[in-house]
């Protein structure tokens, strides 16, 4: 059941940030006749209204971690949530900040052939607690699959692409782990929930 539940989620969020990347192009493609004007009064007026901030708002202004990798590979840690289903979801954002082309490294897959075969993803990450000397690698579905973000390829020069890991949790006085990544370096980061 709980395997059922981790892909529900997965897919949701997936769902969430499709859904979230359409609403920023939208607004971002709105017109007005402004001549380019009026985003600063749009971002304004959404953070100075009642409402709650929406999560990219939330995420976006400091990470958690920044992990640095080869030719400019940069991953930004947002937000590491405990849920109550038994994991840790680990979202953030690959960039590349160099001005060329970047084939992102396959050793972020790790070198688990069941997860390998699956393609290029974020398979080889762990999280590790070094309190109660453990390390967590990433849940995969009953076929193998990474719970992680698949299909990396090709970063073009300055772009970003959304990403996220699932772990098992730690106990629930674990609140600082270690995220590590093949060919990146190491950071701690802390959980939430």
């Amino acid at each position: 059941m709980s395997v059922r539940f981790t892909a529900r989620a997965r897919r949701g969020m997936v769902a969430l940030a499709v859904a979230a990347g359409l609403a920023v192009g939208v607004a971002g493609c709105g017109g007005g006749g402004g001549g380019g004007k009026t985003s600063h009064s749009s971002a304004s007026a959404s953070k100075a209204g009642d409402s709650a901030p929406s999560p990219q708002e939330g995420q976006s202004d400091q990470p958690l971690a920044e992990l640095r990798g080869p030719d400019g590979l940069l991953l930004q840690i947002t937000s590491a949530q405990r849920d109550s289903g038994g994991f840790v979801t680990v979202n953030g954002t690959l960039k590349n900040d160099g001005a060329k082309d970047l084939l992102i490294p396959s050793a972020l897959s790790g070198n688990e052939t069941e997860i390998t075969k699956n393609g290029p993803s974020l398979g080889g990450a762990t999280l590790v607690d070094s309190k109660g000397k453990k390390r967590y690698y990433v849940l995969r579905d009953t076929e193998g699959r990474p719970l992680t973000t698949t299909g990396l390829n090709t970063l073009k020069g300055g772009a970003s692409l959304p990403v996220f890991m699932q772990f098992p949790s730690p106990p629930t006085d674990v609140t600082e782990v270690t995220l590590q990544l093949p060919t990146l370096a190491s950071a701690t980061i802390k959980i939430s929930g």
